[in-house]
């Protein structure tokens, strides 16, 4: 059994290569292997965002705070509040952010698959942002 103490691991900002605007992205868990699953609370300002990315394995969030959208490729811009629960595919090409007015947080759990958790792609434009 391990405990992870609330404030034992320190926040880390979300890089811009990854994020559009103010994120903070604090860690949960990621155990050794051969566990795979690790999790992370993402703090997105408003009108932060995620880039596109994938998970080889899906992704859930569960939106903990605030006002969100999510959306994936090919799909409408999905409004999500606290309590929401979101799934997606493994491969399922996605973005997902605060609104333009207010911050949104959520609980992100994925796997890694060959060490990896996460595909990372282009940006999203502030022209797929705000439609």
């Amino acid at each position: 059994m391990e405990i992870k103490r609330s404030g034992s691991q320190p926040s880390g900002k979300g890089p811009a290569d990854w994020f559009t605007g103010a994120v903070r992205i604090d860690p949960l868990f990621s155990p050794s292997e051969p566990a795979r699953v690790t999790g992370s609370l993402v703090t997105f300002e408003p009108g932060a965002r995620t880039a596109w990315h994938t998970h080889p394995l899906g992704q859930a969030l569960i939106v903990t705070s605030g006002l969100g959208w999510v959306q994936r490729e090919g799909g409408a811009v999905e409004e999500v509040r606290p309590g929401d629960v979101v799934w997606f595919d493994p491969g399922e090409k996605h973005w997902h952010g605060a609104t333009p007015d207010t911050a949104m947080s959520h609980i992100a759990i994925q796997e890694k698959l060959n060490g990896s958790p996460v595909d990372w792609l282009e940006q999203v434009s502030d022209s797929q942002y705000s439609r």
